[in-house]
């Protein structure tokens, strides 16, 4: 039983990182219709900047306290990655936003090889790895708790509930669901449709940034590629919970994590994968739109 329950904390830590993820690709799903393929390396850039900002850090100062270090690192990267996000939808995206569903997808496609043939080039192919941050573990009753596995369920409990404050309770917000039931309609009622699209994908870079500066916290190493796998996965997260809501990405998150985590626990490693994307397919046999999803209506 305790091993049981130390597999569920591991896969909730996991998921919580892949929930961030994915709130960024059902909240541009949700307004534009568009799957933001380049979001996985986003999130790898934003793990790449905390790192070059700790490494900053350390040359710099003799001692820096974790937490401002931290609070450093992922500020940073918010804004690095925010910068990013902006200048793809307004270079890459917006053009084609008027265009046939296969260009912006085939765009996406094509700007996530290049930011990850960029941090390649720039940073190079091997793993980066940074010293341990966090080393605080706690036991309770057998069950190991690291304080990492804790900061990573308390920053996603806080923007989770941030983020769904400002989608529900805002101006902000409004214009987002405004945009998202009738672009057309809601700029004829005074909605700047541009602005409100780039302010998204710039929310979403900023919780990949946070999702990358805690992977890197996390696992302690970081790589070029790694936006590829976690960004599929975040991917199928939010597909799982229900692309278009916000608890649905964390709520899709979580149990990809569990399903991983529990299934590298009992059974064979390799097919760890194979396990997720076989529990996305049976769910969406049943229950097309997700699990929280609601089903699109086309409108005529």
């Amino acid at each position: 039983m305790q091993y049981f329950i130390q597999q569920l904390i591991n896969g909730l830590t996991l998921g919580s990182i892949y929930g961030l993820i994915a709130i960024g690709y059902t909240m541009v799903y949700g307004i534009i219709g568009m799957i933001n393929f380049a979001h996985g390396d986003i999130f790898m850039i934003g793990a790449f900047t905390a790192l070059i900002v700790f490494l900053i850090l350390s040359a710099i100062f003799y001692s820096v306290p974790v937490v401002v270090a931290l609070l450093i690192m992922m500020v940073v990267a918010m804004i690095m990655t925010s910068l990013y996000n902006w200048t793809i939808e307004k270079v890459a995206y917006r053009p084609l936003r008027g265009s046939f569903r296969l260009a912006p997808l085939i765009t996406a496609i094509g700007m996530s090889i290049a930011l990850s043939n960029f941090v390649q080039v720039t940073q190079g192919p091997r793993n980066k790895p940074i010293p341990p941050l966090v080393t605080d573990v706690y036991n309770v009753y057998g069950i190991s708790i690291s304080l990492k596995q804790i900061v990573i369920a308390v920053v996603t409990i806080v923007l989770l509930t941030l983020f769904w404050y400002l989608v529900n309770k805002t101006s902000l917000g409004r214009a987002q669901r405004a945009c998202e039931q009738d672009r057309k309609m809601a700029a004829l009622l005074g909605v700047d449709v541009d602005r409100t699209i780039s302010i998204t994908f710039i929310m979403g870079a900023s919780l990949a940034a946070v999702a990358g500066t805690l992977f890197l916290m996390y696992y302690g190493v970081v790589a070029f590629s790694d936006g590829f796998v976690p960004g599929v996965k975040a991917f199928t997260a939010a597909v799982l919970g229900g692309i278009g809501s916000i608890p649905g990405a964390v709520l899709g998150g979580l149990l990809i994590g569990l399903i991983e985590s529990l299934w590298s626990a009992y059974f064979s490693i390799d097919y760890k994968d194979v396990a997720a994307f076989s529990i996305l397919a049976i769910v969406l046999i049943f229950l097309p739109s997700g699990l929280l999803g609601r089903p699109e209506v086309e409108k005529v």
